[in-house]
């Protein structure tokens, strides 16, 4: 009996002490997850920001990125940013699984984070701003050489604002500000120790227990407000992308948003030949709008969006004036350089591949083909209206006044037209019209003689 008593005294005490060291003995709130992987767009900072606001609601004590990027759009990293910067709870940035990057963007965004962390085997840096436009100097041309060499005074101007956008992120989060301008002036890079080394980052985490582990008990600041985070053993809770932003980076992607924009002009375009088709203007329409939703979404030049919109018209008006091909070459030409200008940015994973360029502007060709085609058929046709239709058609003698009048009423096509004859008509006599004196049809008996002659 005192055997058994000390057994379920040592067995309550067992238990109580793992209640105690449990994490929801202590208090410890769950941890939010959300998880960077690709290029970082509208769809990506829309994401990361709700899932910030997300964990504030459900008053996480952390919420994890876990990163892999090679860098993205300037103003969706920003978004992200922002969202980093005002939030109340605090964001630890991890890079990972080893073999992954945070280049470009994905630097200012690690920087931002109130912790930072990289897993072994990956790497950060390489946050100069990427070019933007399409009117990049040519080698072969010597001032433009010359120009390139010296600098345009628009990318001095990129190059010093990211220089103090990632110096002030810097400073502000106590990490080497010294490093992170070399990132952007010199396009440097590190690897996950040595970032660790030259006080870029503060944990170096091979898997998700361990980064817990290490960052529990650090002392971070969120809004003001100084917080002891509690993470050993803490539950992760991950937010994955919902369909609103699985569809958002489909319709944002450059590729997408261009065949949006063909679909939806060349549906209206139908619509308004052949009104009351209703089903090209209505998916025409829908095309279009999400097309310029993306569009308004990405860093767009103007004049190669026109020069798409233009190309298409003029394919399109070829059908219907006679300018020998001149209208529709011309619009393959500008719809194919308003393509590859389209998207005003050189940032990887937001170009439009020349191959779908060419394969869209190949099916434009082949549809001005194929219409003009249909048109030559039906100007050779012969005339389907007036008294084209009327000569030579037979009928049926509707009605006579008296039997062996010369006049009758005969119905063609559904119409019923007054009728007259050199010679006697009678009821539901097979009549052939030869002539037409205004409203009335002249007409022979085909079973006459004469009808068979004329």
């Amino acid at each position: 009996m005192i055997r058994r008593m000390r057994f379920l005294a040592w067995a309550a005490a067992l238990f109580l002490l793992a209640a105690v060291l449990s994490p929801a003995a202590r208090g410890a709130a769950a941890v939010g997850l959300l998880r960077i992987d690709g290029v970082i767009g509208p769809a990506t900072a829309d994401y990361v920001v709700h899932g910030i606001a997300r964990s504030a609601q459900e008053r996480h004590q952390l919420v994890i990125l876990e990163m892999d990027t090679p860098g993205g759009l300037d103003t969706s990293m920003r978004d992200i940013v922002k969202a980093i910067l005002t939030s109340p709870v605090p964001v630890a940035t991890w890079v990972a699984p080893s073999g992954a990057r945070a280049a470009s963007a994905g630097t200012y965004i690690l920087y931002a984070s109130h912790v930072a962390a990289m897993a072994p085997g990956t790497n950060l840096g390489a946050a100069t701003p990427v070019e933007i436009g399409i009117g990049a100097d040519q080698p072969g041309d010597k001032k433009k050489a010359d120009k390139a060499n010296e600098g345009s005074a628009m990318t001095h101007k990129q190059v010093n604002d990211a220089a103090a956008y990632l110096r002030g992120l810097a400073q502000m989060r106590g990490r080497n500000a010294d490093w992170a301008e070399r990132a952007v002036r010199e396009a440097v890079s590190l690897t996950a120790e040595e970032a660790l080394k030259q006080n870029v980052i503060e944990v170096v985490a091979p898997d998700l227990p361990s980064l817990l582990a290490q960052i529990d008990g650090r002392l971070v600041t969120a809004m003001g407000q100084a917080r002891r985070l509690d993470t050993r053993g803490a539950a992760p809770v991950e937010f994955a992308p919902d369909w609103r932003t699985r569809l958002l980076a489909a319709v944002t992607h450059p590729s997408v948003a261009l065949i949006l924009m063909t679909i939806g002009i060349y549906g209206l375009i139908f619509e308004f030949m052949n009104p009351g088709y209703v089903a090209p203007g209505v998916i025409g329409a829908i095309c279009l709008l999400l097309a310029l939703y993306a569009l308004q979404l990405l860093p767009v030049n103007y004049v190669g969006l026109a020069l798409v919109m233009l190309g298409l018209m003029l394919m399109v008006a070829e059908a219907f004036l006679p300018s020998f091909g001149i209208l529709g070459l011309g619009g393959l030409f500008a719809f194919v350089a308003g393509a590859l200008m389209l998207i005003d940015t050189e940032v990887p994973g937001f170009g439009i591949p020349p191959a779908l360029i060419g394969t869209l502007g190949l099916a434009s060709a082949l549809l001005l083909i194929g219409t003009a085609r249909l048109a030559l058929a039906t100007r050779r046709r012969p005339l389907a209206s007036g008294d084209a239709t009327l000569i030579g058609a037979t009928a049926r003698v509707e009605h006579v006044e008296h039997a062996g009048d010369h006049a009758a009423w005969i119905r063609i096509e559904g119409e019923l037209w007054q009728a007259a004859s050199g010679l006697p008509l009678s009821q539901s006599q097979t009549v052939k019209v030869v002539g037409r004196k205004g409203l009335t049809l002249e007409v022979v008996p085909v079973d006459s003689p004469q009808g068979a002659q004329g």
